[in-house]
């Protein structure tokens, strides 16, 4: 016997999504809740995102100024690591 596909409106996508991003909580800890396959809402969120990308608020300027922060560290970091990485001795895989 085939299973019959629930239908979920627009709105409750939407508002399901929204759930998972405002509350914190794992998607499928609200899946559970709202007796929702976890994939599915999975899909819901990642979707929501897309639409709703380039509503991000600004960052602050504490924000910005971390950010800024973890830039630095970060290029400080690769220089460290490449330079570990020409100084490392080459070793060779015997079969």
């Amino acid at each position: 016997m085939a299973e019959r596909r629930r239908k979920y409106t627009t709105e409750f996508k939407t508002e399901a999504a929204k759930m998972v991003g405002e509350t914190s909580h794992p998607i499928a800890e609200v899946a559970r809740e709202i007796h929702v396959h976890e994939g599915t809402l999975g899909n819901w969120v990642k979707q929501c995102r897309i639409d709703h990308a380039d509503e991000e608020p600004p960052l602050s300027i504490t924000e910005r100024a971390r950010l800024h922060e973890l830039e630095k560290e970060n290029r400080e970091l690769r220089m460290k690591t490449e330079f570990l990485g020409k100084g490392a001795p080459r070793t060779r895989e015997v079969a």
